[in-house]
């Protein structure tokens, strides 16, 4: 694989990983607009706008598709400049409700682009990995915003 061919498939991952967190800050953000939530649901679309754009650039396009030693201090970096990841905050408790619910877009994203679960990643992986229980206000703010953003189950 030449140079210019893995940066066109990098530039691809992240472009549609983007555009499927732009969809879902979008619905998201125009579902809390309609409830009243004009500020939350514009600043939720706006976010969506420019999510993950470091990726684009640096140290995480020279390196975050690979598997090597800068793997870590590429994804250390990423999660420091880049407010919808808890690591950014230093706890999950401690970010404000537009980068939850960015972050919920994120995972949304994820679990679509990998064909995974949502609800069952968060109670299984999310909670221990970012410390929070089923009765902590993230974990119920994490809930209401799938909610919104899922389509709802046929009855």
């Amino acid at each position: 694989m030449t140079i210019e061919t893995e940066s066109i498939d990098k530039i691809e991952l992240v472009f549609n990983h983007i555009q499927n967190v732009q969809r879902g800050c979008y619905k998201l953000g125009l579902k809390l607009m309609k409830r009243g939530e004009i500020e939350l649901g514009r600043n939720l679309i706006a976010n969506g706008q420019i999510h993950d754009n470091s990726k684009f650039k640096g140290i995480e396009f020279a390196h975050l598709f690979h598997s090597d030693p800068l793997l870590s201090e590429v994804i250390k970096h990423h999660q420091s400049v880049n407010p919808h990841h808890p690591e950014y905050w230093g706890s999950i408790h401690d970010m404000p409700k537009v980068y939850v619910a960015e972050m919920v877009c994120d995972w949304y994203a994820r679990s679509n682009e990998f064909g995974t679960g949502i609800r069952e990643w968060i109670d299984s992986k999310a909670t221990q990995k970012f410390s929070f229980t089923a009765e902590d206000q993230v974990y119920k703010t994490i809930q209401e915003m799938l909610s919104l953003l899922l389509e709802p189950s046929f009855n």
